[in-house]
């Protein structure tokens, strides 16, 4: 396995490129790839490809593109009220501010008021209802930032509301029938295929040995990416618009704007070298701000920057959906589920957005690593007057597992067995109890030896016991210990997302430039991808420069998000590197003989009829003899198909697998906890680079334990605000969170699909890993019961939520 890289400290004097080279050469690639790589390119860790910019602050942000002189600055002013009916706007008051260039409204749109990513629901500007609050109403755009900011919180002195009461939990939005899309219910029956599954599905629960009936509260999570949202809009000639926007989604964003302004889409460039972040709120709502920033600057033929601050960005965008289930299941005396039924109900807040999309992941995810032989899920998803939420990484999957792993630790308790034994018994296997409720065989499960794997490794049987002996003598203190698998499907739900297009360019001189519709937020994308070329050219891997995604160069792009980045766009670099090798080949051939089949292209040279020339001296010779030296590249996910009707199909090329042991200390007098062990063995099939993937596995752990214990969100229950709008009042991780003790590994096998040189995704998957650390929490509230009690533990698990669970189980229920 390789070690992690060695970052130190950047010298003042030291320049980036010997900088570059240092930390290159602090990984270790292996004995065996360090003697002689035989021209691989992908397999090795490599840092980002621009570590060095972050590191030296000289990596270009949106904000940190140079003004163009004339540049104005907005800002939104926000409705302070969650629900009613806007009566009027005095906007001449703030247009007569000193600064103050334009205020503009709903009217000045020239095209299309609307936002929405799927449903045309969401108003850019309010037009009349109000809907949450935080809304956007109108734009200032002034001469500076500060201006334009101050004259936008003026917002309540200029707006006349008929306000409403606002409607703001799944509960009340489900009691009332409203929903932003309409309710899914997924259903399959293993003794009734194709009859009455519903009836089966009762009747099962109904002739089970043991019943569980319970509900279960799952709070949503803030992005709270680094960069916040940014948009810089920029008129062109003959009505054009070139926008800077910090987005997942660049196409959408052309999409969106073009319709604002009603132009073509071929009239509107958008470009984005690197986001600070993105976790999926990117990915749609960045649309908003795109749109605002192009309008105000098609009126007023000037460049306008939009940059929100923190407090802003809470109050207006939407985040990851909070879910509340009521279930009931049945089970034998091991504890195999034999019937489950439930029903989650999702905040969507005032619009769909991609609330739809992401609920049919839930459904698909409520599986988790387990067959259920009969199931009936029901999904609501819940209009609310909050912001809009949307995708976060996982993207629902979380949300569907999360309940079921409840359940079956719930039914372990009950039965007074290791709950890894009840997880085990409902595992999927291999050649039979394989379907899954939406009708995909799982074809590729390692689940099986790959819990057994970090069983021994973690020492999770002897520890467990330990924890036990421990908790009989300490009063105070009680530890706990939970090993929680994963199976997470990869592809997006709907096929037609699956295609990606890249371009790739040899210049003469013998460098590369490629150029793909992904987009790069952190996580390494444009490094996996310059890999995956430089690996097909047999160049080196810095002869290989990846530029911004754009939408004048790729075009009808899906968004960086499911993690399918590396997949779909890898792929797309791969085909287009090998059309020019193989014409490459063809010519090398031609002048020097032989066939071009024999031709070898490794470590930045050319073999070739028993000669070695060097890769740029073949270039040259391609160039004189008039061979195309660029080419697109193109790839489509093979197999997929879904039938949003039923909720049935393969939606899902392939599954990553991954499990987690987490070992944590609860304060029974406080209810503060500490995570003191974490052991990860995680599928990343044959990972195209091992250093990024682990850093990968590492955050979205801590960012998942996040979810499940310190970042809670609170909305005031009368007027709608969202209270946790800051850093003081919502807690992320920080680095004091990590646990002493960190093991991550990768599994070894390669992906059974034929995906990019058979590495799996590994962007959402790892999310799902610190499901252990809630149910570690858990079993150490159930000891201070003496587990005699099932612990009613709300996620998020604050020290609030757990005396709450504390105090239950110390009562008896």
């Amino acid at each position: 396995m390789n070690k992690p890289i060695d970052i130190q400290l950047l010298q003042p004097t030291e320049r980036f490129a010997d900088y570059q080279a240092n930390i290159a050469a602090r990984i270790d690639r292996g004995a065996e790839a360090k003697a002689h790589d035989g021209g691989a390119r992908v397999g090795i860790s490599r840092p980002h490809e621009s570590a060095a910019l972050h590191v030296a602050g000289e990596a270009t942000y949106i904000d940190d593109i140079p003004e163009l002189r004339g540049t104005l600055h907005c800002a939104l002013g926000l409705s302070p009220v969650a629900n009613g009916r806007l009566q009027g706007m005095d906007l001449d008051v703030l247009r007569a501010l000193p600064g103050v260039v334009a205020v503009l409204s709903a009217e000045d749109i020239p095209g299309s008021n609307d936002c929405g990513s799927i449903v045309h629901d969401d108003p850019i500007l309010c037009s009349g209802e109000i809907r949450y609050l935080g809304q956007p109403v109108f734009a200032v755009i002034a001469q500076t930032r500060e201006v334009a900011r101050r004259v936008a919180a003026r917002a309540k002195e200029v707006l006349t509301i008929d306000a409403a009461p606002p409607v703001l939990t799944p509960q009340d939005a489900h009691a009332k029938g409203q929903y932003v899309v309409p309710p899914m219910h997924l259903l399959r029956s293993e003794s009734t295929p194709g009859g009455d599954e519903q009836a089966a599905v009762r009747t099962a629960i109904a002739a089970a040995p043991h019943r569980l009936k319970d509900t279960l509260e799952v709070g949503g999570q803030e992005q709270f990416y680094l960069e916040g949202q940014i948009s810089y809009a920029i008129p062109k000639e003959g009505g054009g618009m070139h926008v800077h926007c910090s987005t997942q989604h660049p196409t959408e964003m052309q999409h969106l704007v073009a319709h604002a302004l009603h132009l073509n889409a071929n009239e509107v460039h958008v470009e984005c070298r690197r986001m600070g972040g993105g976790f999926g709120g990117k990915e749609s709502q960045s649309g908003l701000f795109a749109c605002v920033a192009a309008v105000a600057a098609a009126k007023l033929k000037r460049p306008v920057k939009l940059r929100l601050d923190r407090d802003d960005d809470f109050m207006v965008t939407g985040r990851r959906h909070c879910f509340w289930y009521e279930y009931e299941v049945g089970y034998d005396d091991e504890g195999r589920l034999l019937g489950a039924e439930i029903t989650m109900v999702s905040r969507a807040g005032h619009s769909a957005d991609l609330s739809g999309p992401v609920m049919t992941r839930a459904l698909c995810h409520f599986d988790n690593a387990y067959w259920l032989p009969e199931v009936s899920i029901h999904g609501y998803s819940g209009k609310t007057n909050t912001q809009s939420n949307t995708a976060f990484r996982g993207f629902g999957g979380p949300q569907g597992a999360i309940a079921v792993e409840n359940i079956l630790d719930t039914v372990a308790r009950r039965l007074g067995r290791d709950p890894l034994e009840v997880r085990r018994i409902n595992f999927y296997g291999k050649d039979e109890r394989n379907v899954t409720p939406y009708a995909q065989v799982v074809t590729d499960n390692i689940v099986h030896e790959l819990v057994d794997q970090i069983e021994v490794s973690s020492d999770y049987k002897a520890r467990r016991d330990a924890i036990a002996a421990y908790n009989a003598k300490s009063p105070v203190l009680k530890r706990g210990i939970a090993l929680a698998p994963l199976k997470f499907g990869i592809s997006f739900n709907v096929p037609h997302f699956n295609q990606a297009g890249a371009l790739v360019h040899v210049y003469n001189d013998g460098s590369v430039l490629v150029n793909h519709g992904g987009t790069e937020m952190g996580q390494g994308l444009n490094t996996k991808v310059a890999q995956v070329v430089a690996h097909e050219l047999g160049v080196s891997f810095e002869c290989v420069r990846a530029t911004a995604t754009d939408t004048t160069k790729v075009a009808n792009t899906s968004a960086t998000a499911a993690s399918t980045g590396a997949d779909l766009n890898g792929k797309a670099a791969q085909d287009a590197a090998r059309q020019i090798r193989e014409r490459l080949a063809a010519c090398a051939a031609a002048r020097h003989g032989g066939d071009a089949a024999d031709v070898r292209f490794a470590n930045d040279k050319v073999d070739v009829a028993g000669r070695t020339l060097s890769f740029a001296t073949v270039v040259g010779e391609a160039y004189l003899d008039r061979v195309q030296l660029w080419s697109d590249g193109f790839y489509s996910t093979p197999g997929l198909s879904w039938n949003r009707d039923t909720l049935k199909g393969r939606p899902f090329f392939y599954f990553a697998y991954g499990a987690a042991v987490s070992e944590v200390a609860v304060d029974t007098l406080t209810g503060e906890w500490k995570l003191l062990r974490a052991d990860i063995l995680h599928d990343a099939g044959k990972s195209l680079n091992p250093a990024i993937d682990i850093g990968q596995v590492e955050g979205a752990f801590i960012q998942g334990m996040g979810w499940l214990t310190t970042e809670e969100l609170v909305w005031h229950p009368q007027s709608g605000k969202l209270t946790t709008h800051a850093p003081s009042t919502y807690k992320i991780p920080t680095a004091n969170d990590c646990p002493p003790v960190f093991n991550v590994k990768l599994f070894e096998g390669p992906n059974f699909e034929d995906s990019i040189h058979r590495s799996k995704a590994v962007g959402e998957p790892p999310l799902l890993l610190p499901f252990s650390v809630f149910f570690a929490i858990r079993d150490a509230v159930s000891a201070a019961g003496g587990h005699k009690v099932d612990p009613p533990l709300r996620a998020p698990a604050t020290s609030e939520a757990i005396l709450n669970a504390i105090t239950a189980v110390q009562a008896g229920g």
